[in-house]
Protein backbone atom coordinates (compact mmCIF):
# COMPACT_ATOMS: atom_id res chain seq x y z
CA UNK A 1 0.00 0.00 0.00
CA UNK A 2 2.80 2.40 0.91
CA UNK A 3 4.60 1.67 -2.36
CA UNK A 4 1.37 2.29 -4.28
CA UNK A 5 0.91 5.68 -2.64
CA UNK A 6 4.49 6.71 -3.46
CA UNK A 7 4.08 5.69 -7.10
CA UNK A 8 0.77 7.52 -7.26
CA UNK A 9 2.35 10.68 -5.88
CA UNK A 10 5.16 10.49 -8.45
CA UNK A 11 2.68 9.99 -11.28
CA UNK A 12 0.56 12.87 -10.01
CA UNK A 13 3.61 15.15 -9.80
CA UNK A 14 4.67 14.41 -13.38
CA UNK A 15 1.10 14.77 -14.65
CA UNK A 16 0.89 18.16 -12.97
CA UNK A 17 4.18 19.19 -14.52
CA UNK A 18 2.95 18.22 -17.98
CA UNK A 19 -0.29 20.16 -17.48
CA UNK A 20 1.74 23.19 -16.38
CA UNK A 21 3.91 22.90 -19.51
CA UNK A 22 0.88 22.86 -21.76
CA UNK A 23 -0.69 25.84 -20.03
CA UNK A 24 2.37 28.11 -19.87
CA UNK A 25 1.76 31.54 -21.38
CA UNK A 26 4.10 32.84 -24.08
CA UNK A 27 5.75 35.31 -21.70
CA UNK A 28 7.15 32.41 -19.67
CA UNK A 29 8.92 31.08 -22.77
CA UNK A 30 10.29 34.56 -23.37
CA UNK A 31 11.79 34.36 -19.89
CA UNK A 32 13.39 31.02 -20.78
CA UNK A 33 14.96 32.47 -23.93
CA UNK A 34 16.31 35.41 -21.95
CA UNK A 35 17.63 33.06 -19.24
CA UNK A 36 19.56 30.99 -21.80
CA UNK A 37 21.01 34.17 -23.29
CA UNK A 38 22.16 35.24 -19.82
CA UNK A 39 23.80 31.84 -19.25
CA UNK A 40 25.96 31.94 -22.39
CA UNK A 41 26.87 35.57 -21.75
CA UNK A 42 27.93 34.75 -18.19
CA UNK A 43 30.06 31.85 -19.42
CA UNK A 44 31.85 34.06 -21.93
CA UNK A 45 32.34 36.87 -19.41
CA UNK A 46 34.12 34.59 -16.93
CA UNK A 47 37.81 33.72 -17.18
CA UNK A 48 37.02 30.44 -15.41
CA UNK A 49 34.26 29.29 -17.77
CA UNK A 50 34.84 31.03 -21.09
CA UNK A 51 34.60 28.78 -24.16
CA UNK A 52 37.60 29.19 -26.52
CA UNK A 53 37.12 30.87 -29.88
CA UNK A 54 38.48 27.84 -31.74
CA UNK A 55 35.75 25.68 -30.20
CA UNK A 56 32.99 28.17 -31.00
CA UNK A 57 34.15 28.59 -34.60
CA UNK A 58 34.00 24.82 -35.06
CA UNK A 59 30.51 24.46 -33.52
CA UNK A 60 27.74 23.11 -35.74
CA UNK A 61 25.07 23.52 -33.07
CA UNK A 62 24.85 25.01 -29.59
CA UNK A 63 22.58 23.87 -26.77
CA UNK A 64 22.12 25.94 -23.59
CA UNK A 65 20.27 24.38 -20.65
CA UNK A 66 19.20 25.35 -17.17
CA UNK A 67 18.37 22.37 -14.95
CA UNK A 68 17.01 22.49 -11.42
CA UNK A 69 15.28 20.62 -8.61
CA UNK A 70 11.71 20.10 -9.77
CA UNK A 71 10.35 18.10 -6.84
CA UNK A 72 10.48 18.99 -3.16
CA UNK A 73 10.00 15.42 -1.90
CA UNK A 74 11.82 13.48 -4.57
CA UNK A 75 14.43 15.98 -5.79
CA UNK A 76 13.66 15.23 -9.45
CA UNK A 77 15.99 17.16 -11.77
CA UNK A 78 14.21 18.90 -14.61
CA UNK A 79 14.81 21.90 -16.78
CA UNK A 80 14.67 23.68 -20.10
CA UNK A 81 16.96 24.91 -22.82
CA UNK A 82 17.37 26.10 -26.38
CA UNK A 83 19.20 24.80 -29.42
CA UNK A 84 20.54 26.65 -32.47
CA UNK A 85 22.21 25.06 -35.51
CA UNK A 86 24.67 26.43 -38.01
CA UNK A 87 23.21 26.33 -41.50
CA UNK A 88 25.16 25.47 -44.67
CA UNK A 89 25.68 29.17 -45.50
CA UNK A 90 27.27 29.75 -42.08
CA UNK A 91 24.31 31.60 -40.59
CA UNK A 92 22.56 30.43 -37.42
CA UNK A 93 19.04 29.13 -37.09
CA UNK A 94 16.52 30.73 -34.79
CA UNK A 95 16.49 29.25 -31.24
CA UNK A 96 14.25 26.23 -30.67
CA UNK A 97 12.88 25.28 -27.25
CA UNK A 98 14.08 22.13 -25.48
CA UNK A 99 13.23 20.20 -22.33
CA UNK A 100 16.15 18.87 -20.30
CA UNK A 101 16.59 16.63 -17.28
CA UNK A 102 18.64 14.28 -15.11
CA UNK A 103 21.97 16.10 -15.23
CA UNK A 104 24.40 13.58 -13.78
CA UNK A 105 26.77 16.33 -12.68
CA UNK A 106 24.46 16.70 -9.71
CA UNK A 107 23.55 19.94 -8.05
CA UNK A 108 26.23 21.98 -6.40
CA UNK A 109 26.06 22.22 -2.62
CA UNK A 110 23.90 25.17 -1.68
CA UNK A 111 22.66 25.67 -5.25
CA UNK A 112 19.48 24.63 -6.98
CA UNK A 113 20.43 24.75 -10.66
CA UNK A 114 23.01 23.50 -13.14
CA UNK A 115 23.78 25.71 -16.14
CA UNK A 116 25.34 23.93 -19.10
CA UNK A 117 26.43 24.78 -22.64
CA UNK A 118 26.82 21.93 -25.13
CA UNK A 119 28.88 22.45 -28.27
CA UNK A 120 27.75 20.01 -30.96
CA UNK A 121 30.39 19.41 -33.63
CA UNK A 122 28.05 17.32 -35.75
CA UNK A 123 24.82 18.96 -36.93
CA UNK A 124 23.23 15.54 -37.48
CA UNK A 125 23.03 15.16 -33.69
CA UNK A 126 20.38 17.91 -33.70
CA UNK A 127 18.30 15.85 -36.13
CA UNK A 128 18.22 12.96 -33.67
CA UNK A 129 16.00 15.11 -31.45
CA UNK A 130 13.19 14.55 -33.95
CA UNK A 131 12.79 11.02 -32.60
CA UNK A 132 12.40 11.94 -28.94
CA UNK A 133 14.80 12.14 -26.03
CA UNK A 134 18.50 12.34 -26.79
CA UNK A 135 20.80 11.04 -24.04
CA UNK A 136 24.03 13.03 -23.98
CA UNK A 137 27.04 10.80 -23.47
CA UNK A 138 25.00 7.71 -24.39
CA UNK A 139 23.50 8.40 -27.83
CA UNK A 140 26.65 10.33 -28.77
CA UNK A 141 30.03 10.61 -27.08
CA UNK A 142 30.42 13.68 -24.88
CA UNK A 143 33.55 15.04 -23.24
CA UNK A 144 34.31 18.02 -21.04
CA UNK A 145 35.39 20.87 -23.27
CA UNK A 146 38.55 22.91 -22.73
CA UNK A 147 38.18 26.44 -21.43
CA UNK A 148 40.15 29.53 -22.47
CA UNK A 149 42.54 28.96 -19.57
CA UNK A 150 43.22 25.47 -21.00
CA UNK A 151 43.97 26.42 -24.61
CA UNK A 152 46.97 24.11 -24.67
CA UNK A 153 44.52 21.21 -24.37
CA UNK A 154 42.71 22.11 -27.60
CA UNK A 155 43.67 19.63 -30.28
CA UNK A 156 42.19 17.95 -33.33
CA UNK A 157 40.82 15.05 -31.28
CA UNK A 158 38.90 17.34 -28.93
CA UNK A 159 37.51 19.45 -31.77
CA UNK A 160 36.35 16.25 -33.48
CA UNK A 161 34.41 15.03 -30.43
CA UNK A 162 30.66 14.88 -31.17
CA UNK A 163 29.74 16.92 -28.08
CA UNK A 164 31.79 19.21 -25.85
CA UNK A 165 30.24 19.95 -22.46
CA UNK A 166 30.68 23.15 -20.47
CA UNK A 167 29.13 23.46 -17.03
CA UNK A 168 29.70 25.53 -13.92
CA UNK A 169 30.11 22.34 -11.93
CA UNK A 170 33.80 22.15 -11.00
CA UNK A 171 36.15 19.17 -10.89
CA UNK A 172 36.09 18.19 -14.58
CA UNK A 173 39.08 18.40 -16.87
CA UNK A 174 39.25 18.75 -20.65
CA UNK A 175 38.70 15.47 -22.45
CA UNK A 176 37.01 13.65 -19.57
CA UNK A 177 34.11 11.49 -20.71
CA UNK A 178 30.81 12.67 -19.25
CA UNK A 179 27.10 11.82 -19.25
CA UNK A 180 24.68 14.63 -18.59
CA UNK A 181 21.16 13.29 -18.88
CA UNK A 182 18.77 14.01 -21.73
CA UNK A 183 17.40 16.75 -23.92
CA UNK A 184 14.24 16.66 -26.06
CA UNK A 185 12.30 18.96 -28.34
CA UNK A 186 9.72 21.06 -26.49
CA UNK A 187 7.14 21.28 -29.26
CA UNK A 188 4.57 22.80 -26.91
CA UNK A 189 6.97 25.62 -26.09
CA UNK A 190 7.98 26.16 -29.71
CA UNK A 191 4.37 26.49 -30.82
CA UNK A 192 3.55 28.86 -27.98
CA UNK A 193 6.61 31.09 -28.43
CA UNK A 194 6.60 31.25 -32.23
CA UNK A 195 2.81 30.96 -32.54
CA UNK A 196 3.25 28.33 -35.23
CA UNK A 197 2.23 24.77 -36.02
CA UNK A 198 5.72 23.95 -37.26
CA UNK A 199 8.00 21.72 -35.20
CA UNK A 200 11.73 21.35 -34.58
CA UNK A 201 12.80 20.41 -38.15
CA UNK A 202 11.20 23.49 -39.70
CA UNK A 203 12.37 25.82 -36.93
CA UNK A 204 16.00 24.72 -37.14
CA UNK A 205 16.39 23.95 -40.83
CA UNK A 206 13.61 25.83 -42.61
CA UNK A 207 12.73 29.43 -43.35
CA UNK A 208 9.03 29.23 -42.53
CA UNK A 209 9.26 30.55 -38.96
CA UNK A 210 10.36 34.14 -38.31
CA UNK A 211 12.86 35.14 -35.63
CA UNK A 212 10.89 36.78 -32.81
CA UNK A 213 12.13 40.09 -31.35
CA UNK A 214 12.61 38.55 -27.90
CA UNK A 215 15.00 35.93 -29.32
CA UNK A 216 16.98 38.36 -31.46
CA UNK A 217 19.56 39.28 -28.76
CA UNK A 218 20.45 35.60 -28.24
CA UNK A 219 20.58 34.98 -31.99
CA UNK A 220 22.86 37.97 -32.56
CA UNK A 221 25.14 37.05 -29.67
CA UNK A 222 25.66 33.48 -30.91
CA UNK A 223 26.45 34.81 -34.39
CA UNK A 224 28.94 37.27 -32.88
CA UNK A 225 30.92 34.82 -30.70
CA UNK A 226 31.12 32.07 -33.34
CA UNK A 227 32.67 34.16 -36.11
Amino acid sequence: MKRFLILALIAFSFAGALRAERSMPRKDYVTRIESCEAIIREFQASADYQIPQAVLQNAQAIVITNQFKAGFLFGVKDGYGVIMVRRPDGSWSIPAMLSAGEASFGLQIGANSVETVYILNDVDIARRLYKGRFNIGVDAAAIAGPRVAETTKINREILAAPILVYTKKTGLFAGATVKTGWIAANNVGNRAFYETRYGLPEILFGDWVALQPEAEPLHQYIAQITQ
